[in-house]
Parts: C-alpha cells; structure tokens; sequence
C-alpha cells in the first residue's frame, strides 16, 4: 500500500499526459517512434487543459515514464464543462494534492485496450479507488463517461478519449 501512495502522484502525470495525448495521431507502421503520452497529448491540441494540469501537479516525468499506463483521457471540451470554478480551484498550487487525486483517477496501471476493457466490469486506479465500465448501446463507458476514442497507442502506454472528467469520491 505504501509504494501505492509513493507512486500515485507519479501515475497520476501520466494520466494527465495520456489524456492529452489520446486526441493526437499516433506514428503507424511505416517507421516512425510512438511519442509517449504526454507528447501525444501535446501533439493532438485537445488536450491543452489536460497538460496544464499535469505541468501542475508535477506528474509531467512520471506521464513520460517506462509504464505502461491506460489513461482515460478528458478533452478540453470535458474540462471546460466541469462546475465553473473548479478547474481554477484544482489548480491553485495549495490544492496540488487534490489536482493529482484527480489525474491518478484517470490512470490504470497496465495497457488495457478498448477489447479488454469491454470484458470487465472495473479497473483500479493509480489513485486507488476503482472505475466502473459498463457498456451501452455499443458504447463504452468508465463511470459516467463516454469513450469516444479507443485503443490511442503511445510508447509507454494506450490512451482512451473520454467525454467528461471523472472526480473520485
């Protein structure tokens, strides 16, 4: 549990990265390195919130780490729709805690793709509670969220586009 709390903060920058990353093109068999999931994220630019907050809390290194990591990634639209205020809340540096309580949320430790994640019914965070995945009308979804882009492939991990930010309780 200890070496859980030690790396959460850490898995936590990756989640934030890979959820900038999931919108970008990623490089195809012709060659080319897959970025990793922050410089996904950079790349895509539906992520400039997302890696805001990851240049916040810190978790910039960890994001560009070995991994591998899932990351439910929220874009720009899924913060900006959060209660107005609390993006500018979460990321005031009194409150970096918090900010990377909410990005390890968005992490899995561990490369689950769009097929695997179908098959089950949850998935432990880096942030240690679990999300819950259902599937709807052939849509899938991690809490209240909708996937609406899967099986984002970087260098140290996948990345799935997520319509809403997911708040730990």
């Amino acid at each position: 549990m200890k070496a859980i709390a030690v790396a959460a903060p850490q898995w936590m920058g990756i989640g934030l990265v890979g959820m900038m990353l999931a919108g970008t093109v990623q490089a195809d068999d012709h060659g080319m390195a897959q970025a990793d999931i922050v410089d996904t994220a950079i790349e895509a630019g539906q992520f400039d919130t997302l890696v805001a907050a990851v240049k916040a809390a810190g978790l910039v290194d960890t994001l560009k780490g070995e991994g591998p990591f899932t990351v439910f990634a929220p874009t720009d639209d899924a913060f900006a729709a959060l209660p107005e205020g609390t993006l500018d809340t979460l990321l005031m540096p009194e409150n970096k805690d918090q900010l990377q309580a909410v990005l390890t949320y968005h992490v899995v430790p561990g490369k689950i793709m769009a097929e695997d994640a179908m098959a089950a019914s949850s998935a432990t965070t880096v942030q240690g509670q679990d999300l819950t995945i259902t599937t709807m009308d052939g849509k899938v979804m991690i809490n209240d969220a909708t996937v609406t882009a899967a099986d984002v492939m970087a260098s140290n991990g996948v990345i799935h586009v997520i319509d809403k930010v997911l708040i730990p309780e």
